[in-house]
């Protein structure tokens, strides 16, 4: 209260940034869907050079994993893409013998597929990039602020949740 009458004090920084951006921008989804896709272009790029993997081949090995046969429709649902999506590059990686596909010897109208010895490489090498990639994110922050974070995305997403149910109800 020491400040002269006409001036006002200084925003904070982040208060001041926030005052420059366009107001979608400035809003946490828009900065959480930039952050998502920052780190989703560096998995891309790594992926590729690592396990020689599209985004679209890496998402289906990753989902694959190490879990028993799948069938196509229960990977596309997932991964979050139709059958006809993902049906191009499961033939590349069946056709790079990182998958392999079998008639389901309970219902032989279904196809199952799986990770080949070769398919596991990839996976495990993805996994320990991400592994690599998570660490190097996280050692930004201390454990209390991780912990913090943590839970702020977790009461967050229960909000996003709900935001989206009530949205479907509205429907």
């Amino acid at each position: 209260m020491n400040q002269k009458p006409g001036k006002q004090a200084a925003p904070p920084p982040a208060v001041a940034a926030d005052a420059e951006l366009a107001p979608i921008t400035a809003m946490m989804s828009s900065r959480l869907i930039v952050l998502a896709n920052l780190l989703k272009r560096g998995a891309i790029l790594r992926y590729k050079r690592l396990a020689g993997l599209s985004s679209v081949e890496f998402g289906l090995v990753a989902s694959l994993g190490r879990r028993p046969p799948m069938s196509v429709i229960r990977l596309a649902e997932a991964v979050g893409m139709d059958k006809g999506q993902i049906s191009r590059a499961l033939a590349e990686l069946v056709t790079r013998k990182l998958v392999a596909k079998e008639v389901n010897p309970r219902d032989n109208r279904e196809t199952l597929v799986c990770l080949t010895k070769a398919g596991l490489a990839a996976h495990d090498t993805i996994v320990a990039g991400a592994q690599e990639r998570n660490r190097r994110l996280l050692e930004q922050l201390s454990k209390d602020e991780l912990k913090v974070l943590l839970d702020q995305i977790d009461r967050l997403t229960d909000a996003a949740a709900q935001m989206l149910a009530d949205e479907k109800d509205l429907n």
